[in-house]
This record gives C-alpha cells, structure tokens and sequence, in this order.
C-alpha cells in the first residue's frame, strides 16, 4: 500500500545532527554526566530535540564521543538511520592537519572515519577542506554557543560516520572529487520528504491561492536562498513566492494556467542551466550526461579555446560558473539565463522576468 503524502515526516540533516552531538558531547564535558537528549537551535529560529545513541566521558581529557542516529523521515537519503558521532576536546589536536581539519573561530572542526574531503572545486567547500558545508559549519557553530562555559577555549570536534566510505558508494561524491566518505550536508537542517505528487500538489495550491488573493504576479523559485532575494528586490508578500524545487515545468504550466500578469523566476546557476538545457524537471540524475550537454550548450553560445577545455573538465555547475566568470565571460552567462528565461516562457506562455542568484543570496543577472 502506499503511503499517503500527506503522512509523510520531515526528517534531520546530518549537520543538524553533527551540531547536537557537538552540544552533547561539550555538555558531557562541563557538567560531568552524558545526556539522554538535547536540543539545539536551527538556522531559521526553531530548536529540536534529539535522543543521543551513545554517550562516553573521559573527564582526565575532557574529551567525549556522542552518537546518534539518523532519522530522514521519509526521505529516501542514504544517510538515514546512519550512526552519526561526533568527538569533542577542550584543546586543539596538533595531529589533525588539512585536509582533515579547518578552524571556525576557536574550533577546530575535523573530519575523522567516514567523512570525506574535497579534491576538486566546484562545490560549496574548497579544495583541500573537509567536505562540510557551510550549513553544518553555521549550525555546529551555534550549538557551541549555547555552552557558555567553552566560550573562548579553543575545542576539536571530530565528526565520523561509521560506514561512511561505504555509504558513499551510493552517492556521487566519486565523481565531484570528494574522497574518504559522505559530505556532511544541510542549509536549514531539516530533511524534507521527497515526494513528487506531494510537492506538486502543494504547489499548485499556493498558485491557486496568490490568484484567490487578487495577486497579479508571482515568484518561483528554486530554494529559499533565491526565493528571499527576488522577494525582496521586488517588494512581494510571501503569499506571492512559490518554492518549485524540482518541478521546473509543472509548475510554469500550473502558473501559466492561472493567467497572471508575469511569473518572476529566480534561482542559481546549476537550476538555470538545466532550465537552458530545457531539463524539465531538474532534481539530480543523469548529472555526468547533463555535465557534457553543459559543456556543449556554452561552446554553443561563444566558449572556446583553452576556457572551453576547462570547462569540459569541469566536475559540476558551479565550477563552470566560476570558470566563465574567472574568464570574464559574463556575456556567457546572460546568454544562458536567456535561454532558461525562453524556456520558461515557452512553458507558462507568460512574461518571465528572470533572475540570477548566488549561494550569498545577491542577484547576479537580471533579463
């Protein structure tokens, strides 16, 4: 039988995860008694509460190891019911150098079995880091915070997942150049269930109900990060922003079916290529065969010579990006949001303002 969409449970990252372990295990070390549970605070203001696994304190080092287990909801994430442990000091370890290690202030924050490291750029950490993103960084930062007692001291923390490397078999970490083990993802630290009928319907409802409003134009985006960068710049009510994820052309049908004036669209480069490409439902797959038709598509719109080896050679979308603008081929990146704005209008037969956004939530292009 399956499962109806609307019971489906959100679930946790592993940042999110990462992060409660982290105050698990620094509040194991000040009061001198391993928790049960914790909770932590998340990016967009709530705190959860998670159940810790495992618990051990070895106070003449002041050191201690939590685990947990994590719990996607359902969402089908390879990581879910992964041990997630995470090892923390009141010191500094001399013996973890890059790409093991990097600094936040004063933690040192590690990588130990299981996690992996960057190699190639492209991604959301650089070359030569430990493969965790600035989501897990900000939330393990916060966390920290909450131990009054710590700040200031300098701490190491070690996040391993135990079946990690094998785990990472199932990803395609391999081929953007993380090796060692899993990345350790999240930008607000909730898993949301993926579930295509689901979405869908959620969408088609917020476009029902910005036009039951008396709304004339919409936004949709891609993320929340390009969502509150086109809500802002154009002075709409929230009623008005439409996350589509990964359902390029349903959702510019749908809103094309509702006749509004103009559907704004705004998202990040890697989205905005698959929409040139006319990918009509962007979600990851097919990623080395959409990397060669990337490669074609800007050879087709002036790339060439040594800039266009290079992006030939490139791992992902947002290593071509920096690529074109390293080379100052911002005329390359128009072109392609041209064609992703084509596209889009084709889709909804509406006018389809078009924006560009980057990862810090700027608007980069503007057709």
């Amino acid at each position: 039988m399956t499962k109806k969409t609307e019971n489906l449970r959100s679930g946790f990252t592993t940042g999110a995860n990462c992060a409660a372990a982290t105050k698990a295990a620094l509040t194991a070390i000040i009061t001198g008694k391993c928790p049960t549970t914790v909770e932590i605070p998340f990016p967009g203001g709530k705190r959860h509460s998670f159940t810790l696994l495992d618990c051990t304190l070895d106070t003449a080092t002041q050191t201690a190891t939590t685990s947990l287990i994590k719990d996607a909801g359902d969402d089908p994430d390879v990581t879910h019911l992964a041990e997630i442990r995470v090892t923390v000091s009141l010191k500094h370890n001399p013996d973890i150098t890059p790409p093991r290690c990097l600094y936040l202030d004063n933690i040192q924050l590690c990588t130990g079995r299981g996690v992996g490291h960057a190699t190639k750029p492209g991604l959301a950490c650089k070359p030569g880091e430990p493969a965790i993103n600035p989501g897990p960084r900000q939330m393990i930062k916060m966390a920290v915070k909450e131990i009054p007692e710590v700040t200031g001291k300098d701490i190491c923390v070690t996040l391993s997942i135990p079946k990690g490397e094998e785990l990472a078999k199932e990803t395609l970490n391999g081929r953007l150049g993380i090796v060692g083990g899993l990345s350790i993802l999240g930008t607000n630290g909730i898993v949301r269930p993926l579930s295509a009928a689901a979405w869908r319907a959620t969408v088609a409802a917020s476009l029902k109900m910005a036009k039951k409003s008396g709304l004339r134009e919409v936004v949709v985006s891609t993320g929340r990060t390009s969502e509150k960068a086109a809500r802002l710049y154009l002075n709409l009510p929230e009623a008005a922003c439409i996350e589509m994820g990964d359902f390029l052309k349903f959702t510019l049908k749908t809103a094309g079916h509702f006749k509004f004036d103009a559907v704004h669209y705004s998202g990040m480069w890697a989205k905005v290529t698959k929409a040139a490409l006319r990918v009509p439902q962007t979600h990851v797959r097919n990623g080395a065969l959409e990397m060669v038709q990337a490669a074609a598509l800007l050879e087709e719109l002036g790339a060439e010579g040594d800039l266009l080896h290079t992006l030939q050679d490139s791992n992902t979308a947002r290593e071509m990006f920096y690529h074109l603008t390293d080379a100052g081929r911002n005329d390359i990146i128009e072109a392609v949001c041209e064609r992703a704005k084509n596209y889009c209008e084709e889709l909804s037969g509406l006018p389809v303002p078009f924006y560009l956004v980057d990862p810090g939530g700027n608007i980069l292009v503007k057709v």
